[in-house]
């Protein structure tokens, strides 16, 4: 599950985060005006929350980061490779 952090002193209610989320992970509170994290384990991890945020309010933060492949080496596919 990731951490979706919402810092309330920032956020100035504009819901671009809200409208951002394509899986309704982050939901609308009417009553308070502000945005809610739901559903943080349907996370998708793609960050248009964070990145729609004008204020930098949103951070998500992926618990279990999946890491990058080792690149294959140069003497497995040698006609990949372009050398100028």
């Amino acid at each position: 599950m990731h951490i979706i952090k919402i810092d309330l002193e920032k956020c100035i209610g504009c819901k671009e985060c809200y409208w951002a989320c394509f899986v309704d992970v982050i939901r609308w509170d009417d009553a308070q005006d502000r945005p809610v994290v739901a559903y943080p384990e349907e996370c998708a991890t793609c960050n248009w929350c964070e990145l729609s945020c004008c204020n930098e309010a949103v951070e998500v933060i992926p618990v279990n980061p999946v890491p990058y492949p080792e690149p294959y080496p140069k003497f497995a596919y040698p006609a990949s490779y372009v050398t100028s």
